[in-house]
């Protein structure tokens, strides 16, 4: 009778409003502040961390009285921290983390969110960016309720967690927040600049990290919903007994077994009355998935790896769900990419995202030309902007082993463990193959000793001079395989399938006929094979391509034609609007200037370098973008391009 009553009636407590009275904030902070520095309130039974640092920063006081206020019945909340010291993390990482977290935002109705701060509900992130530029570090979370339906209100939520969070620490916090409405799990994200109110650099506590603002979080969703009842308790429990994914009774099974060994009379002992029956509903599901074996009628003995196989299953779980959305329920085998040892896929980019949206890992969902689904996990600070949807790539494992340049500098440096470019450069020459480039051959081993300088494995100790340690193929397979996270995408083409058919410039859709390629005849396949059609029929309407019976006879030089004339198109344009003079670039031809910018066209991407009168167009590289604006040169050779970017180190770096 009383559950029925229960589920008539279910009182909820207003959302406090007092914390967020301007006096009872400051009156807070001061008692924890003054606790701070006294020590009050360490006891060593709620010491959860150890070792140097534990007991430094702000908030460890707050971190260690929080859990006392927090029973079995308090709603959980789950928060993720990352702290990123910008000297460390890669250049503009958190205004790449920005624009991440607001490109995904959306709210409650499905439409686009804004960032939004204390007392802002529209937040100027340009501004906040600037701030950030002079800050040792940044702090990242993400708070995901696990009431996060019934609070609705996340930004008010949020507001009252980094009002809470402000008064633990003893000072103002600068932040901006988003909402994520449009996943299984509902939450936020808030960006915090690391200086507090004065503008000394903000230390937080480990344990304020690691479990204090999870307390806060979870004391407030307590606050603002009540108590779980009984029935939501028991609701949670049964979802969780059949889950296959690391669970909270994994936990508790976890911290009961002893040696791995369950036994049903230490449930009866430590387990509560209602949580038993799903204690042992896990266990046979467990049993089930083969991560835990009868011993006897009443215990059981878990596998020592069963928390690392059940996380894994979930993350496959979540991966497979996310292919069949971005498919849109379409019949494809899903496939996970080997990053390691699997076999290179080409396909059209369906979908992306971030996969750990704390630490910006992203991935593509690809529909590939084999009539397969396949979900990417990209290589760290990989640009998602740099993938296209309906764009064309091409994925292959991540390399771990020396590169074909690292064996020849080794050759080189035999005798006396020394790389000089003039012994290089006279030894290449001696060699040189028709239509190739000693000098260019020789600036591509100087460009990679270089990178390998600034990873410590080699030491320039002159101009054009390095020094190669005798283990240094050992190093350089090591260097590669530390480097080797995700997979290796390169992307073919920015135009859909459709847009290429019909394409001015030379296009993937050109190379695939030139290959005489047959793509599956389902899904992404079947859609390339009717483009393929539409292709031939455009080239032979620009008479770059016949027909004799069954057979399609394409132009000599079909590719170069085609750039050729993108090229030329796109030069006619930039001299319009620039004013500048467009000077075609000669096969082998060294061009100099200043790198103005890049122009994407059917044909790939383009740099503009800019020499004072004119300007070439050449084809674009990632290294040039670190010099843009600076002067450069390249040589181009039947599309593909060498950049020299300093005069100043050898023949280039």
């Amino acid at each position: 009778m009383r559950r029925a009553d229960e589920d008539r009636l279910r009182l909820r407590p207003g959302k406090p409003r007092q914390e967020r009275d301007p006096g009872v904030q400051r009156f807070t902070r001061q008692v924890l502040r003054a606790a701070q520095k006294t020590g009050a309130g360490a006891g060593p039974a709620l010491r959860r961390a150890s070792g140097r640092g534990a007991e430094k920063g702000r908030g460890l006081v707050a971190a260690r009285l929080v859990g006392d206020r927090l029973g079995a019945r308090s709603r959980r909340v789950v928060v993720k921290a990352r702290l990123v010291v910008h000297a460390q993390a890669a250049p503009g990482s958190t205004a790449a983390h920005l624009r991440y977290i607001q490109r995904d935002s959306v709210t409650r109705e499905g439409t686009r969110d804004q960032l939004y701060g204390a007392d802002r509900d529209v937040a100027d992130g340009d501004a906040f960016e600037q701030r950030l530029a002079g800050d040792r570090h940044a702090f990242r979370f993400i708070v995901s309720p696990e009431d996060t339906a019934e609070i609705g209100d996340l930004r008010g939520y949020t507001r009252d967690l980094m009002a809470r969070m402000e008064a633990d620490l003893g000072t103002r916090l600068d932040w901006v927040a988003v909402d994520h409405w449009d996943t299984d799990n509902p939450h936020t994200h808030v960006v915090l600049r690391g200086v507090d109110d004065a503008g000394a650099n903000l230390v937080i506590a480990r344990d304020y990290i690691s479990h204090g603002l999870r307390g806060r979080a979870s004391e407030l969703a307590t606050e603002w919903l009540g108590p779980q009842t009984e029935r939501e308790i028991a609701e949670r429990l049964t979802r969780e007994v059949g889950q296959e994914r690391w669970t909270g009774l994994d936990r508790r099974l976890a911290g009961l077994a002893r040696d791995g060994r369950v036994d049903l009379a230490d449930l009866d002992r430590h387990a509560a009355p209602d949580q038993r029956g799903a204690l042992v509903g896990r266990v046979q599901t467990l049993e089930r998935l083969g991560l835990a074996e009868r011993l006897d009628a009443r215990s059981w003995r878990i596998d020592a790896e069963a928390e690392q196989t059940l996380r894994a299953m979930g993350e496959r779980g979540d991966i497979i769900r996310t292919m069949q959305r971005a498919l849109g329920g379409a019949a494809r085998e899903n496939v996970v990419f080997d990053d390691r040892g699997g076999r290179a896929i080409t396909g059209r980019i369906a979908a992306k995202g971030l996969a750990d949206e704390l630490q910006d890992r992203g991935y593509l969902v690809v529909d590939g030309l084999d009539g397969r689904a396949h979900y990417v996990a990209l290589p760290a600070r990989a640009e998602l902007a740099a993938y296209p949807l309906g764009g064309i790539v091409e994925v292959r494992p991540s390399r771990a082993e020396p590169q074909q340049a690292d064996h020849t500098i080794a050759q080189q440096a035999r005798a006396d463990g020394l790389y000089r470019v003039d012994r290089h450069l006279a030894d290449a020459r001696r060699d040189v193959r028709p239509g190739a480039d000693p000098a260019a051959f020789v600036e591509a081993h100087v460009r990679r000793l270089e990178a390998l300088r600034r990873a410590g494995l080699v030491e320039r100790i002159d101009d054009g001079v390095w020094r190669v340690p005798a283990d240094f193929l050992d190093r350089a397979a090591a260097h590669e395989a530390s480097r080797s996270t995700g997979a290796a995408v390169d992307l073919r083409s920015h135009l859909d399938v459709k847009a290429q058919a019909r394409s001015l410039g030379a296009t993937w859709l050109d190379r695939e006929l030139i290959a005489d390629a047959r793509p599956a005849a389902v899904g992404f396949g079947a859609e390339v094979r009717s483009a393929l059609v539409a292709r031939a029929d455009f080239l032979e309407a620009q008479g770059l391509a016949s027909r004799r019976g069954q057979r399609l006879v394409l132009a000599r030089d079909l590719i170069a034609t085609l750039r050729s004339r993108d090229v030329a198109a796109a030069g006619a344009r930039l001299a319009s609007e620039t004013g500048l003079n467009h000077r075609n670039v000669g096969d082998g031809e060294r061009v100099s200037g200043t790198y103005r910018r890049s122009v994407m066209l059917a044909s790939g991407r383009f740099a503009m370098l800019d020499d004072g009168v004119g300007f070439s167009l050449v084809p674009w590289q990632p290294v040039a973008e670190q010099r843009l604006g600076q002067a450069v040169s390249a040589v181009t050779r039947g599309g593909s391009v060498s950049w020299t970017l300093s005069r100043q180190r050898g023949l280039g770096v």
